[in-house]
Parts: C-alpha cells; sequence; structure tokens
C-alpha cells in the first residue's frame, strides 16, 4: 500500500475519532505511530526545493530539511477537525517525510491524556483553561493563542420547533443539548445563558461540540450551542441562528508543540506552520477569527 494511500485511509479515521470515547478514541488516535529516525538537518528551502515554509522562519522551529521522518501526533480540539485535517494535508505535503495523526475530542480530556502521559507532540485547545492545565503540569513552555470562536443556535435542517433566539432554550418543551460545563463550548454555554438571565434544562451534556451537532443534525433534539464554525462545517444538515450576545464570549484557541514531545521537531514545524500565514488563511477558510 502506498504512502499516500495509507495517508488518505487514515484521514477518513479521523473525524470518527472525535466521537469514540476516553480510551477507544486514544487508542484509534495514537494507533501505528513510529519512531522517528534522526536524519542530517540541512539549509535551505521546503520539499521540492522552493522557498523556505514559512513555519520556519522566526519562531525557532526547525528548517523543512532537519525534520525526521516519522509521525506527528496532535492533540486538538473537536472544534478544530476540519480546519485540522486540511492543515495536516497541507503539512504533510510540504513535508512528505512527515505523517500527521489527530486526535480529535474534548479539550479538557485531552488535556487530562496529556498529563497522564499520552505521547502527543502537540496540543490545541478550544480555550486557555485547558491548555493551563498542561502549562501547570510543566509539559508546554510556550502557548501561542492562534484562533478564536463564539457559539451560535443550531437547529434540525427546516427549524421544525420554530426557534428564533437564546430566550427559547428556556422552553420546557424543547429538546436542547449542550456541551459538558467542564469542556470549553459548555463553559462558554453556561457563561452566555448566565449573562442573558436564561435558565436552559439541557436533556444532554455532551462531551464536545461535535457530539451536540450529531445530536442536532439527526433531529434528535430541537436546538444546541455549537461554535459558528460547526455550524459551517455541517452544511445543509442543520441552520444556524445567530446570537449576538455571543460576541461578547470569546473562545481563544492556544496551541503549544509540548515539552516532552516524542518528536520534538515535527512538533515545533507544526505548531509554527498552524500559526502561519497559511495557517491563518486556512482557519480564515473555516470560519475562525483571529487572535
Amino acid at each position: 500500500m502506498s504512502r499516500g494511500t495509507r495517508r488518505a485511509g487514515r484521514r477518513m479515521l479521523r473525524p470518527r475519532v472525535a466521537q469514540v470515547a476516553g480510551v477507544a478514541r486514544f487508542a484509534l488516535a495514537v494507533a501505528g505511530i513510529g519512531v522517528l529516525a534522526a536524519c542530517a538537518s540541512g539549509q535551505g528551502g521546503g520539499a521540492g526545493g522552493g522557498p523556505a515554509d514559512p513555519e520556519a522562519g522566526g519562531t525557532g522551529a526547525p528548517s523543512a530539511d532537519s525534520l525526521e521522518s516519522g509521525t506527528v501526533t496532535v492533540f486538538a480540539a473537536a472544534s478544530l477537525t476540519e480546519a485540522f485535517e486540511e492543515l495536516a494535508g497541507r503539512f504533510e505535503a510540504r513535508h512528505p517525510e512527515v505523517d500527521v495523526v489527530l486526535n480529535l475530542g474534548g479539550s479538557a480530556a485531552l488535556a487530562e491524556q496529556v498529563v497522564a502521559g499520552a505521547p502527543a507532540d502537540v496540543f490545541a485547545a478550544a480555550a486557555e483553561a485547558p491548555m493551563a492545565t498542561v502549562v501547570d503540569a510543566g509539559l508546554a513552555d510556550a502557548t501561542t493563542v492562534f484562533a478564536t470562536n463564539t457559539l451560535e443556535l443550531v437547529v434540525p435542517a427546516g427549524n421544525p420547533a420554530g426557534i428564533s433566539g437564546l430566550d427559547d432554550l428556556a422552553r420546557p418543551e424543547l429538546r436542547i443539548a449542550l456541551c459538558d460545563p467542564t469542556v470549553p463550548c459548555g463553559a462558554a454555554a453556561a457563561t452566555l445563558l448566565d449573562e442573558a438571565g436564561i435558565e436552559a434544562a439541557p436533556d444532554t451534556l455532551e462531551s464536545d461540540v461535535k457530539a451536540v451537532l450529531t445530536k442536532v443534525s439527526l433531529d434528535e433534539v430541537d436546538a444546541g450551542l455549537v461554535y459558528r464554525t460547526d455550524v459551517r462545517s455541517a452544511g445543509d444538515a442543520v441552520e444556524g441562528i445567530e446570537v449576538p450576545a455571543a460576541a461578547s464570549v470569546v473562545n481563544r484557541y492556544p496551541i503549544a508543540a509540548l515539552a516532552d514531545a516524542p518528536h520534538p521537531h515535527a512538533a515545533a514545524a507544526f505548531a509554527a506552520f498552524v500559526t502561519g500565514a497559511e495557517g491563518r488563511q486556512v482557519l480564515d477558510g473555516h470560519g475562525f477569527g483571529a487572535p
């Protein structure tokens, strides 16, 4: 099987990783991680002899020629699924010697896995609190906020319950899905509802934002609160309803190459790629705000 075929198959599995709980999700994400063999570092441009990679300039990241062959494992918030799928593909195209494996899920659970010793190279969270857990454990020295996001109401296609705004979440007859308050989307939802003086009674609390989105898209609930980027990624399966008050509850997304990264050169290069010009372009295309 060719390297390209293996990459395509693995990437198709990544969105499923975000929907698998606990150990199963982690096992799928890290399966097949190889030990990187060191190779001689060189000077000059990126893969294919072009100009120097943007992630190599001004960030302390190595040049393309200094990356080892192997795998870089990225733990990333579920809301980053589509953006990081694209970023991983672009990074691999620039660095054919490197495979990117994504472990996608709730930021708090991912932070706990990192602290527990999971062999991760990069951590990207949907809020600063989960990253603080990793920093406080001495596992990340430098973090960079690379994106922002805000919440939006989401309803099934056709909006069968006739929801028009945030106040409707107080209607007792509605089926409501929210993220658990322990994860960033849930914490943001709790803050938004509290500031608006709305008492919602969710029927289900989910482990990450993609789980809420799935409940809505399958018409299992009447409404939920997810990030605006998730509404965008779902296409015609759902409808989004803007919440003006959400502008005051902004999630800031930090990223860090981990201090104990098994593959530190590739980790630094990927983190720098995400925060560089091309990374910004991709994130903009998926609806993420600038830091």
